[in-house]
């Protein structure tokens, strides 16, 4: 019952394109890229008001037509933020993912961040998707590179995220006043090593990672009755490093998924520089699930909208391709 409910009430700002010729496409995107330099407009404008699905069938059709790979055309035309913006948006989403999860994992250094703003967010069936994605694409299982790259109990949480097993069901209200009292004997005893403390840590976790959104959503409310506490507010007094951030994200995800992306964006954007990556990311990664939703959560927080704040942190080709991704001013 509740599955028509989400999809009514998410809403993405990029659709399929009425009047849809793949041929078209192709034909114009080979016009832009032939000869000396670009025409980054109209590679721009075709790319960003296409759904994923017609890009996909424009590739086809390039391919027919020219004998030749988009993608690798593409690469060689643009660079810097424009091509992670443009390329991103011609991936297949959960080989999208799969891609960004590899990227924070390569090299010496973990982007905890982006591990944990991916698996922590996804639904049961894009999780799956990015697993085939992942073992196609890089010929190993994501929670093989999951377990080479991190350590402890943040890699135990990631592991059981990544196996996109989430309960789907509703509330059950016995099992979420148990529930509760777990969390909130987690989170009292957080700070005093005694002897079951592994154990309840894992009980906690398997709360958090396999509980469905709507019987945690009364846990949280029993966590309150019981504690008089917001079980968020808890988390973050209580526990530290990347167990309490990826928790955080999944309370966060639970209460209000577009309000967790807003405030990735708004951080994004936030003071001197810009984190490009992760505003690439969530741009492209949302734009078809709930980047309308994301808009609204944003300018009732910030009080100025996605617009504004793409306008006054970025330039360019790259501002163009996020303002049309964005889908207008609120």
């Amino acid at each position: 019952m509740a599955k028509p409910a989400q999809g009514a009430k998410y809403r993405g700002s990029i659709h399929d394109f009425p009047g849809f010729d793949p041929n078209q496409d192709a034909e114009a995107l080979y016009t832009a890229m032939k000869g000396f330099g670009s025409d980054k407009e109209a590679i721009l404008d075709i790319i960003t008001s296409r759904s994923n699905r017609q890009r996909q069938e424009v590739c086809q059709s390039y391919k027919s037509l020219y004998g030749k790979d988009l993608m690798a055309d593409l690469k060689s035309e643009i660079s810097g933020d424009l091509a992670r913006l443009i390329l991103g948006l011609m991936m297949p989403p959960a080989h999208y993912d799969a891609k960004q999860l590899k990227k924070a994992m390569e090299g010496a250094g973990t982007d905890e961040k982006a591990l944990i703003e991916i698996l922590a967010t996804r639904t049961n069936a894009e999780i799956q998707a990015i697993n085939e994605a992942y073992k196609e694409d890089y010929h190993k299982s994501l929670e093989d590179a999951i377990s080479s790259d991190t350590s402890g109990h943040f890699k135990r949480i990631l592991i059981s995220l990544a196996t996109g097993n989430r309960e789907e069901g509703g509330e059950n209200l016995d099992q979420a006043r148990e529930d509760a009292q777990v969390a909130a004997e987690i989170l009292e005893i957080a700070d005093t090593p005694s002897g079951d403390k592994t154990s309840l840590e894992t009980r906690f976790m398997t709360i958090l990672c396999t509980r469905s959104y709507p019987h945690l959503r009364r846990v949280f409310q029993e966590f309150i009755k019981m504690t008089n506490y917001d079980v968020e507010h808890t988390i973050k007094k209580e526990m530290s490093g990347d167990v309490r951030d990826t928790f955080v994200a999944i309370v966060q995800s639970v209460k209000n998924k577009p309000l967790f992306f807003a405030d990735k964006l708004y951080k994004s954007m936030k003071g001197a520089g810009t984190d490009e990556k992760t505003l690439t990311r969530i741009m492209v990664s949302r734009s078809e699930i709930d980047l309308l939703n994301i808009r609204r959560e944003f300018i009732e927080k910030y009080d100025k909208s996605l617009h504004q704040a793409i306008e006054g942190d970025t330039s360019g080709d790259f501002l163009k391709a996020l303002l049309a991704l964005c889908g207008g001013e609120d």
